[in-house]
């Protein structure tokens, strides 16, 4: 995070985020990670400023965005919105009101979700949780398959079900959205598309990544 950007969150918020809410990531599958809730706190705090919002609520927003993932992935962002309405430390820093947008945009932050963000902040979250690169979507995928289906050992099984992950999210019929069109997730996205098009490609990058992953202690 730039200088610029922290100027922009209260010291004690920052504070509570980094003990009380990010370690909580590390309890959580590979694919869902304290780097990935990181890489989603900056990408978010980039676009809050490139947009002119309230830094401390993107934020905030970024930080509590997967917190539910233990209670289901399914339903994971109406869990995490919960939590943050719950919270009783952010009063300390935000109106009723402005919780309230958080926790809306935790709602809508949801690749699958079939409407758009109620408000900028939902897009801002959106975009940032979008790591599109080739090889983090498929590292991320691999890394979800092998945390929720540990009886399943062979590749074959976890090639399968990449593939049609890959092909239901990321494909051009996919169901992925991108709110803002950063350029950065823009040419991402086209780059994975061009992946699914190669199949030798694809094989040999989940093939890669599948020993790395199951090689790990």
């Amino acid at each position: 995070m730039t200088t610029s950007e922290l100027k922009g969150i209260p010291p004690r918020l920052r504070l509570y985020v980094e003990e009380h809410i990010i370690p909580l990531y590390a309890t959580f599958d590979r694919a869902h990670s304290t780097e990935h809730v990181r890489h989603v706190i900056e990408e978010s705090l980039a676009l809050a400023q490139e947009h002119g919002t309230d830094i401390a609520m993107a934020y905030t927003v970024a930080a509590y965005h997967d917190i539910g993932m233990p209670l289901g992935r399914k339903e994971h962002h109406l869990h995490s919105a919960a939590i943050l309405r719950a919270d009783k430390a952010l009063p300390q820093w935000f109106s009723p009101s402005q919780i309230e947008q958080m926790a809306e945009a935790v709602e809508d932050h949801r690749a699958s979700s079939s409407s758009k963000p109620r408000s900028i902040y939902g897009a801002i979250v959106s975009e940032a949780d979008r790591e599109l690169s080739p090889e983090t979507v498929v590292r991320r995928t691999i890394q979800y398959g092998l945390s929720h289906y540990p009886d399943e050992h062979g590749f074959d099984f976890h090639y399968r079900r990449a593939v049609e992950h890959l092909t239901n999210k990321y494909s051009e019929e996919g169901y992925v959205r991108l709110p803002l069109s950063s350029p950065r997730n823009v040419a991402n996205l086209a780059s994975l598309r061009a992946l699914l098009h190669d199949n030798n490609a694809l094989l040999g990058l989940c093939r890669s990544i599948w020993a790395e992953e199951t090689s790990r202690p």
